[in-house]
């Protein structure tokens, strides 16, 4: 079975957020996303392709928020 991946890159102030979409082959097939931005990176899996992007990169969002409170 060939698995499908896509590439999405965003430009960003200091780099590119990149995000790696794997599987969604079918309609009820899962899928995983993989955001990245500065060395930080988020896992997200669902069934729905374009929700499960928007979740990755809002985790990946908070997760910017929590290193940026930290320091």
């Amino acid at each position: 079975m060939s698995e499908r991946m896509d590439m999405i890159f965003i430009p960003a102030e200091a780099g590119y957020i990149k995000i790696y979409v794997f599987g969604f082959l079918r309609d009820s097939a899962w899928g995983q996303a993989f955001a990245e931005y500065n060395g930080l990176t988020v896992v997200v899996k669902g069934y729905n392709r374009k929700k499960t992007i928007i979740r990755a990169l809002t985790k990946l969002h908070e997760s910017l928020l929590k290193l940026k409170k930290d320091s």
